[in-house]
């Protein structure tokens, strides 16, 4: 039986795609099923999975809609236990999938809503990519062992959230009554910070799968690790994720962290002459906290809820110590 549905969204990666399917159908989980979303690719990598790999279901979309609308397509077409969601600059090791399906599937109790692979670089495998993601109180959130040995990252442990580069997820909590679907309003960046903090608040878990590897090139898509497009598209989310999921009281409550932290960036930016960029997603982001689209999509309190909030707070503060340390 197919437990997991694999999401690939693509957007010009004629340079990755062909490797990263290949390495798919060389794992040790052979029935798969592997959606790939296309968001109008002009660089021929549409028509190559077209034409080499026709056991692919391929949805091609006539514009770019971003990451989140894209995953959210190959969610809706899955009617698998598990969805998988996997950057298309990516070489999946042997047995991937099937080391992530093992962590979902001896969580008995269900709380687990997803599971990280261990993201090692693509070009200097001595050093990992992604342990999983950690989010704290200055509104930042960082790669768990980035640039650091993988040999440190052995043991499977929770999480704030996945990286949606590769992760797994229980496919009936993405359900609008449950969970829901990726926000489609970040388009791009921190959109899986925002989910895993989305299960968090409603009760569940997330995971660091370490028996799970993918090789990940990284910026694939936007081309630099640091550029105007993605600067100002992380600015603005991360005021965005802010607003959405923070209730008022716990926003004051960490004001002075998130001012700091929103300082810092500001400067580091600048001084890669992108501060102006930054400070522009800012204003977007309050922009759009504050339109009638963001409104809608504010988690609304629920004091039963309340542990979870608090849960998350302590998360928060510890991530802190988890950054400078």
């Amino acid at each position: 039986m197919t437990k997991s549905t694999i999401v690939i969204p693509n957007y010009n990666g004629s340079k990755y795609i062909q490797a990263c399917l290949e390495s798919l159908y060389g794992g040790t989980t052979k029935e798969i099923e592997v959606v790939v979303v296309d968001n109008a690719s002009t660089d021929g990598s549409m028509e190559l999975v077209r034409d080499q790999f026709p056991q692919v279901r391929l949805i091609a979309n006539k514009q770019n809609t971003g990451f989140s609308h894209a995953v959210n397509q190959g969610i809706r077409a899955s009617a698998t236990p598990y969805v998988i969601l996997l950057n298309n600059d990516t070489r999946a090791d042997f047995s991937f999938v099937h080391e992530l399906e093992k962590v979902m599937d001896n969580d008995t109790d269900k709380k687990l809503f997803s599971a990280s692979a261990k993201l090692i670089s693509l070009y200097d495998k001595d050093k990992v990519d992604d342990a999983g993601d950690y989010y704290c109180a200055l509104g930042w959130a960082f790669a768990r062992g980035k640039g650091k040995a993988p040999a440190r990252y052995e043991k499977n442990c929770d999480i704030f959230a996945a990286c949606a580069g590769a992760a797994i997820y229980r496919r009936e909590l993405l359900e609008e009554t449950k969970v829901g679907l990726f926000d489609e309003e970040h388009f791009a960046y921190f959109e899986d910070i925002d989910i895993g903090y989305r299960a968090k608040i409603y009760g569940y878990r997330n995971k660091f799968a370490a028996n799970s590897i993918v090789y990940h090139a990284g910026s694939a898509a936007s081309g630099s690790r640091y550029n105007t497009f993605k600067t100002k598209l992380a600015s603005r989310n991360s005021v965005y994720l802010i607003y959405k999921n923070m209730p008022a009281l716990q926003i004051l409550l960490n004001l002075p962290f998130l001012v700091m932290g929103f300082l810092i960036k500001t400067v580091f930016f600048a001084r890669k002459g992108m501060g102006r960029d930054y400070v522009s997603g800012l204003v977007q982001g309050i922009r759009l906290s504050a339109s009638p689209c963001g409104r809608r999509h504010r988690q609304k309190f629920d004091r039963h809820r309340i542990g979870n909030y608090v849960s998350v707070q302590f998360d928060l503060w510890r991530n802190l110590f988890r950054l400078f340390a």
